[in-house]
């Protein structure tokens, strides 16, 4: 699949949600702005998360009541309509599909087709990861896993149990080390990572790059994590794994 059919998939997806819920003809408000880094994940022990260091930012679109997030690289600000997220370009404009990504979310969590669509914030980051270390664990023994994302929370708790290989984009963490694990380039080093691990976690921010595609149809375990996917993963039939509504009970 290319990055241009998933994006066509999800917006048909979306539009035949609406037909089906009635909403097609209905305005509907979706307001869409980039959240500040206390506003996303609250005041956390690290310091190192990307969107701290300002390498990403999070919009957050509301539906309903309901929210829905994506982490991105492209900040944007938005009001308008569902009609309007739809006729957006997801392949030539990467601000528009961190628009889309987040009305997805929120729409799918108004509609009780998704959940975890907001980040964990203050401690919670910690303790996903704790429990993402854990749920791997009890699922997959003890693999060899390839990391798709700079996350450090999952870095330092997956590096302390599993052999562990990171991947990512962005040029100021590659050839870097962190808990122990070197930071190995995505595009360079994705074939070779992947072919080693047992297990490919992926962060569902890839959803926005347009980069998933790279981790679909693998002939291994591919589990996506993070609130980004939230409203896809359902739509694409992706196996995700998100403990934030626990992390904020």
């Amino acid at each position: 699949m290319t990055s241009k059919e998933l994006y066509e998939t999800l917006r048909r997806s979306l539009e035949g949600v609406l037909a089906e819920e009635g909403m097609e003809a209905e305005r509907v408000e979706i307001n869409a702005r980039g959240l500040t880094p206390e506003e996303a994940i609250g005041h956390t022990q690290r310091t190192d998360f990307p969107i701290l260091t300002g390498k990403e930012v999070m919009l957050m679109a509301t539906f309903r009541g309901a929210m829905g997030q994506a982490f991105t690289d492209a900040p944007a600000r938005f009001e308008g309509t569902l009609r309007d997220i739809l006729s957006l370009d997801l392949e030539g404009d990467s601000h528009a599909r961190g628009l889309f990504i987040a009305s997805l979310n929120a729409v799918m969590k108004a509609l009780g087709r998704a959940d975890n669509t907001v980040h964990c914030k203050d401690g919670g980051p910690e303790f996903c990861a704790r429990h993402m270390a854990d749920w791997v664990a009890e699922t997959y023994g003890a693999p060899k896993i390839a990391l798709v994302g700079f996350q450090p929370a999952l870095i330092g708790a997956l590096s302390q149990r599993f052999p562990l290989r990171v991947l990512d984009l962005n040029p100021d963490n590659i050839g870097k080390e962190k808990d122990g694990c070197p930071v190995l380039s995505g595009e360079k080093c994705r074939e070779e990572a992947v072919a080693w691990a047992d297990l490919v976690l992926c962060t569902g921010s890839t959803l926005c790059n347009g980069t998933i595609v790279d981790y679909l149809d693998l002939d291994k375990e591919v589990v996506f994590f993070g609130t980004t996917l939230a409203g896809a993963a359902p739509i694409l039939g992706l196996k995700r794994a998100c403990f934030a509504d626990e992390s904020m009970k």
